[in-house]
């Protein structure tokens, strides 16, 4: 130990300096953060405040539409690894086979603590026996759907995923049907901002970068100009512009929600900047790939979407999931320019309150909005670095 500190942070005058001024700074800052979150931070603007923001001004009667949705999305997703888990097992290409219960466990931990978390924290913020219920069925799902996964058949995998694909969508139109997308609100509001984004930037990003790249100037053109146009302007103009500037160019009655604006524009506007990574993955693959395509007698389609396009999205899924990190955090410049209620402006609005206004309680509420977009964020980042391991991302 001593000689890694002389080599990596002693080794001479200034590098002692530096590093002790680093370290002091550190343990100050990590001292007023520990003081902040235990001694000095007033919670109960968070506690007292937490379903507004949770799921903003969604109505009480339909919060078991929420817990519903977290049990059945759980359930699903637990469905899909499992089979994916036994396709893997049987192909022999499970990196944890023959591990035992124990290893097979921390690996989930380390995956998913950051959910685990943020729902530890959520739990214990709550003061209501709800939460505590949903939380064990949601446990009793992800746990029920693994089993099931690994245990169906394999003719039943098809159909199994096809419905899962199918899910979002359904419960999507469960909440709603409990309260208009417009009156959504909080966490619920960003989360599905940035997932219904996501779903619809990633195939507009991949069409228009493979326009770009046609041998028909028209399908180029039109795709160098919807690139070029929304990189080039600023997201929040464009947000107030859907805001405002709609209402003069349809008929009255027939723009549509606030909220559907808002994906759109996240979705044209990230669309464009997925269409430049993706067109970099495939300006990255040698020419010999499409030449060795064609000698077997491919069509220029076939030869896209089954050797090209597959190669150059492994090759981009850092920038991607980078991206799409962005875009998560991005929600809440519908807010400011859009008027909607989302997690940000819940977190500044409840400070305003009567028994909290004026005491300064800004603070307090900016870090637990700040603690939920990390997790989100970090946990989008871990498992895209699990995928790049997986797929061997920056191996040859």
């Amino acid at each position: 130990m001593t000689r890694w500190l002389r080599r990596n942070l002693f080794r001479g005058p200034v590098d002692a300096v530096v590093s002790a001024t680093g370290v002091a700074l550190a343990l100050y800052v990590l001292y007023r953060a520990v003081r902040f979150v235990a001694v000095t931070g007033r919670w109960d603007v968070v506690r007292l405040n937490l379903k507004l923001l949770l799921v903003g001004r969604y109505p009480d009667t339909h919060l078991p539409r929420v817990a519903v949705s977290l049990v059945v999305g759980t359930g699903v997703a637990a469905l899909v690894a499992g089979i994916v888990h036994r396709r893997q097992r049987d192909a022999g290409t499970f990196a944890l086979a023959g591990a035992g219960t124990g290893r097979r466990m921390v690996d989930v931990f380390e995956r998913l603590w950051p959910v685990l978390l943020g729902a530890g924290l959520l739990l214990g913020l709550s003061g209501s026996p709800g939460p505590w219920v949903t939380a064990a069925g949601v446990a009793g799902a992800a746990v029920t759907g693994r089993l099931l996964g690994v245990a169906v058949p394999r003719k039943l995998h098809a159909p199994l995923v096809a419905g899962a694909i199918a899910t979002p969508f359904l419960l999507i139109w469960y909440l709603a049907d409990g309260s208009a997308w417009d009156s959504w609100g909080g966490l619920m509001l960003n989360v599905f901002m940035a997932v219904a984004a996501i779903l619809m930037c990633f195939p507009l990003g991949v069409f228009a970068a493979l326009g770009r790249q046609s041998q028909l100037p028209l399908i180029s053109a039109t795709s160098t100009a919807y690139i070029e146009l929304f990189r080039g302007a600023p997201l929040f103009v464009l947000l107030l512009m859907a805001n405002v500037a709609l209402g003069f160019f349809v008929p009255a009655g027939t723009a549509p929600g606030r909220v559907v604006r808002a994906i759109v524009v996240f979705s044209l506007f990230t669309g464009a900047y997925v269409a430049e990574i993706v067109r970099g993955g495939l300006q990255s693959l040698p020419q010999g790939q499409t030449e060795a395509g064609r000698a077997l007698g491919l069509s220029a389609t076939r030869i896209t979407f089954l050797i090209v396009l597959p190669q150059a999205l492994r090759n981009v899924i850092p920038a991607q999931v980078g991206q799409f990190i962005s875009l998560f955090k991005d929600t809440t410049l519908a807010g400011a320019a859009m008027g909607l209620f989302e997690l940000l402006q819940v977190g500044q609005a409840v400070t305003r309150q009567g028994p909290f206004a004026g005491q300064g309680l800004l603070p307090e509420s900016l870090a637990f909005v700040g603690l939920l977009f990390w997790l989100g964020s970090y946990t989008m980042s871990r498992e895209s670095q699990r995928i790049e391991a997986k797929l061997g991302v920056g191996t040859r």
